[in-house]
């Protein structure tokens, strides 16, 4: 009920006729032009009756009407929000009609669905990396492996992996990403028993991480879990805490053994080097020497052809020249003074003839020693 209208005065009991305000006072007048004849501001209740009356002409049916249209559009609003929905470019989508999957899958984009009829379920399907064995503190016991030659290995790794079925992501399996962790620490745990440590620790990673990709793919697939794996990385791979200062002795005992192979190899190469240079030495020697032997055998065999040659035309003088050159390589070095028994009388008897023959000797021996 308006302010004027109650008794004639103001909610208060005051005079509120003769345009008094509620507190019994007149109403304050605009200020300006004397302060007298201004026009009065509106009355609250009379804009509010106006604007109900144009919203009812506006609206046909009435305010009631008005109120439930406007519900339905908020209603309507609120179900496109839910029934518009948006897949981002590295996401696929898998609508279900009544829980029920549908065929197709959504790609990047907006689109649209029945809700709450229906619902659409996203799937990452871009690169995605699971750590296995990774420590999480210092008593976790994560990534501990026993190796075919009886060690204990603690093994860290990871597994990148698609979502290459969203479908089957979903739905064939309750927790993939908690299956492939288990399923991919138990491919480890296999080939890991079956070779020794030096493998897993230096010799053989890539081949065993090829392995443990190929069981963790096939048994993946077994179970139609949509998932393909890209690869298998070894980020680690170190004996436990507790026995690392033992495993560091044994590997330093191992790195010696190699460097005194490896010192006994150079060695070997080395005196059989060696020994193979002496042996092809001799072997030319023996070569050498058998051909200059050969040489000077034929080389004899031939001058006696010939002496013999020339002995057969004039045997006579042959002879002499053999017995005088015989006599002379015989005699050269002598030293006796042979003398002819005809000649001797007139030889001086005191002759210093042996000290003659050595001065003769002197000179062609230092000759022969320059």
């Amino acid at each position: 009920m308006p302010w004027s209208n109650q008794n004639g005065g103001g909610p208060w009991g005051g005079g509120g006729g003769n345009n008094q305000g509620p507190w019994g006072h007149g109403p304050n007048k605009p200020r300006g032009n004397g302060g007298g004849g201004g026009k009065q501001p509106p009355d609250l209740d009379d804009i509010i009756k106006r604007g109900q009356d144009q919203f009812k002409n506006m609206v046909p049916g009435g305010l009631n009407a008005g109120m439930g249209l406007i519900l339905a559009l908020v209603v309507g609003g609120f179900w496109l929000t839910q029934a518009i929905y948006t897949v981002q470019p590295d996401e696929r989508g898998v609508e279900m009609r009544f829980g029920k999957p549908k065929d197709e899958i959504s790609g990047p984009g907006l689109h649209f669905h029945l809700w709450p009829l229906e619902t659409v379920e996203k799937v990452k399907v871009t690169e995605q990396q699971q750590n296995i064995g990774a420590k999480v503190s210092s008593n976790s016991t994560a990534g501990l492996m026993l190796t075919g030659d009886q060690n204990i290995v603690n093994v860290q790794f990871s597994v990148l992996f698609t979502v290459s079925d969203p479908k089957a992501y979903l739905f064939n399996l309750e927790s993939p990403p908690q299956t492939l962790q288990q399923v991919s620490e138990s491919a480890m745990r296999e080939v890991v028993g079956r070779r020794p440590a030096q493998d897993i620790f230096r010799d053989a990673r890539q081949s065993i991480a090829n392995e443990v990709r190929n069981i963790i793919q096939g048994t993946m697939d077994k179970y139609g879990s949509g998932i393909s794996i890209n690869s298998v990385a070894i980020e680690d791979a170190a004996p436990p805490r507790e026995v690392a200062d033992a495993f560091d002795e044994v590997q330093r005992a191992e790195q010696d053994e190699d460097r005194f192979v490896e010192e006994a190899n150079q060695y070997a190469n080395k005196v059989l080097g060696q020994a193979r240079g002496q042996s092809a030495q001799i072997r030319e020697e023996a070569s050498a020497y058998k051909d200059r032997v050969v040489k000077e055998a034929e080389g004899e065999a031939q001058r006696f052809i010939s002496i013999y040659d020339q002995y057969v035309l004039a045997p006579d003088v042959t002879r002499k020249r053999l017995y005088l050159e015989t006599m002379e390589q015989v005699l050269k070095k002598s030293n006796k003074v042979i003398m002819d028994n005809g000649n001797s009388q007139n030889a001086v008897p005191y002759l210093p003839l042996n000290e003659i023959g050595r001065m003769n000797a002197q000179p062609h021996s230092a000759q022969g020693g320059k």
